[in-house]
């Protein structure tokens, strides 16, 4: 008989603003290397970025919204599909990359913690219930799992969530075009200990961080347009560096996670992996593959919520499961027994996968 850590709720949400692609085709980008206009049309733009990432739309939190109020959003959720009471939770791990962001506003309000403003948004008055942030870029959510997997192997805690929550559009640069890939969601889980002879719910996780030399390919700076006056500061990324790094890395990552579990990759049924870009996405899968020797892909076995939610960080792993187990993603499930891997790469850059038995 071991101690496991088992998903027993999920939830989410999903703003109901939606931004499709030719929202963008009054915008004025400025490439990054001369800080001048592009010489190329913004439909030429647009169609390059959609072939490239599948982002056709995607969701933007309205006006009157913060991170942790879609945060609480999530969380009712998860409680609701569980059937289990807020008060009941000893934990609360909230995983984002920059806070509560006001409207017309990019200043970062981080203080209070937002995991404690959501147990104050759901009234939670118990005082052991204890709430903390982890920022760990886009793999916030799977760190923030890993966490609470060390709380509820070692007996500190026996309930608990996890969020993964960012408002990504606030933190846009206007004028870089990789503001199109970036949204706004979230995603909550709710998690508890149980006892069983069998192995089930988090079974490994493997992870790294190589914050040298790839420190910088995610950072805060300056919009792109020279003649912009203020100081505020945004998300900046080193797209193609990035590519070549999560190619080169996350394949190996997931393949020792999988062997810590002591599985094989035939006997994986989903791999849910962080919503980025779904070229990024297919080449990483290819990757896994590969390192098993295997060509054959099968159909389906990586969702993708990309198309219609776009990158919104932390909350794309979340989000996703929570579409699938209840359901709301065509053609997808995720079964009693079925072993699935969830799996993200971000700023840092940081890494994890988590093999996991659903039960």
């Amino acid at each position: 008989m071991k101690l496991y850590t088992k998903i027993i709720g999920t939830g989410r949400c999903i703003p109901p603003k939606v931004v499709k692609n030719d929202y963008f085709l009054d915008y004025e980008f400025f490439d990054p290397s001369s800080k001048k206009l592009f010489d190329k049309t913004n439909e030429e733009i647009v169609t390059k970025f959609q072939e490239i990432t599948n982002i056709v739309e995607r969701r933007w939190l309205g006006d009157n919204q913060i991170n942790s109020d879609l945060a609480t959003m999530a969380v009712k959720d998860a409680c609701d599909s569980s059937g289990i009471d807020p008060e009941t939770l000893d934990f609360i791990v909230f995983a984002h990359n920059f806070g509560d962001i006001h409207p017309n506003q990019t200043c970062i309000d981080t203080l209070p913690g937002l995991a404690n403003r959501v147990k104050k948004n759901l009234d939670i008055k118990n005082p052991g219930c204890i709430c903390h942030d982890v920022i760990s870029g886009c793999p916030g959510w799977t760190q923030g799992m890993i966490v609470a997997d060390a709380y509820i192997r070692s007996e500190t805690f026996k309930r608990g969530v996890v969020i993964g929550s960012d408002t990504l559009s606030r933190v846009s640069d206007p004028h870089d075009r990789d503001s199109m890939i970036f949204s706004d969601g979230a995603g909550a889980t709710i998690v508890e200990g149980i006892w069983s002879e069998e192995p089930v719910g988090i079974l490994a996780h493997s992870s790294r961080s190589d914050c040298n030399p790839y420190v910088n390919l995610l950072t805060f700076g300056k919009s792109l347009n020279p003649d912009f006056k203020g100081e505020d500061l945004y998300i900046k990324m080193a797209g193609h560096k990035l590519y070549v790094y999560a190619l080169s890395h996350v394949p190996g990552v997931v393949k020792a996670s999988i062997d810590k579990a002591g599985l094989h990759l035939s006997d994986i049924k989903k791999v849910l992996i962080h919503q980025a870009n779904e070229k990024m996405d297919e080449a990483i899968l290819k990757g896994v593959f590969k390192l098993y020797g295997e060509k054959n892909i099968p159909k389906g076995i990586m969702p993708m919520s990309i198309e219609k939610l776009g990158n919104s960080s932390t909350a794309t792993v979340p989000t996703l499961l929570d579409l699938i187990v209840k359901g709301d993603m065509e053609g997808q499930e995720i079964n009693k027994g079925d072993y699935v891997i969830l799996c993200s790469v971000g700023a840092g850059m940081n890494i994890n996968s988590i093999v996991y038995k659903w039960a």
